[in-house]
């Protein structure tokens, strides 16, 4: 989760300074970030199932990997349709974050109130980015994609710094051999 945070972090910086590139590459680069961070994600459930049985941690993992794949095999199409499967991409991601952050709430997370506002602010970025995906010049649309990604980013981050808090917790309580 700290690689692929760190990574979305960096991508949303390149995409801010390099906006007329961003579009032709986006999808290519989008691509493999979001199947990266697809598989971080479900290796992310797999360690964590037996501690949080949620399941949208899983679901979230799977459909960022299927957007990945789909990303990487059509990057023409979806060059040109990128404004449009973007915004759904990150109204969706910013939605399943807000519904995640009450899982870490009921495990008196202090920050999970943080990963809601986060959520909250990604949906926003999405719907916003949906309502007017083709009258929105190329350089403002990749200042949106890199603001959004790094938000996952950072989400990502406060993610890993929870889990790691949850597991210390974990092995502290755990009797000793």
């Amino acid at each position: 989760m700290g690689v692929s945070g760190a990574l979305l972090i960096a991508l949303g910086i390149i995409c801010i300074c390099h906006p007329g590139a961003t579009i032709l590459s986006a999808s290519l680069i989008i691509g493999i970030m979001t199947l990266a961070s697809g598989i971080s994600t479900i290796i992310t459930w797999g360690r964590l199932k037996n501690l949080m049985p949620t399941g949208n941690l899983l679901l979230a993992g799977i459909l960022e990997v299927v957007v990945g794949i789909i990303f990487l095999n059509n990057n023409m199409f979806l060059a040109a349709t990128l404004p449009i499967i973007f915004a759904c991409w990150i109204l969706a991601e910013g939605i399943i974050l807000a519904v995640r952050s009450f899982d870490f709430k009921k495990f008196n997370f202090k920050s999970w109130w943080v990963l809601l506002v986060l959520g909250i602010a990604t949906a926003v970025v999405g719907f916003f980015s949906l309502k007017e995906p083709f009258d929105v010049a190329a350089p403002i649309l990749t200042y949106c994609i890199g603001a959004a990604i790094i938000l996952l980013g950072v989400v990502e981050i406060v993610l890993l710094c929870e889990i790691n808090k949850l597991e210390n917790f974990t092995y502290s309580i755990l009797p000793k051999e």
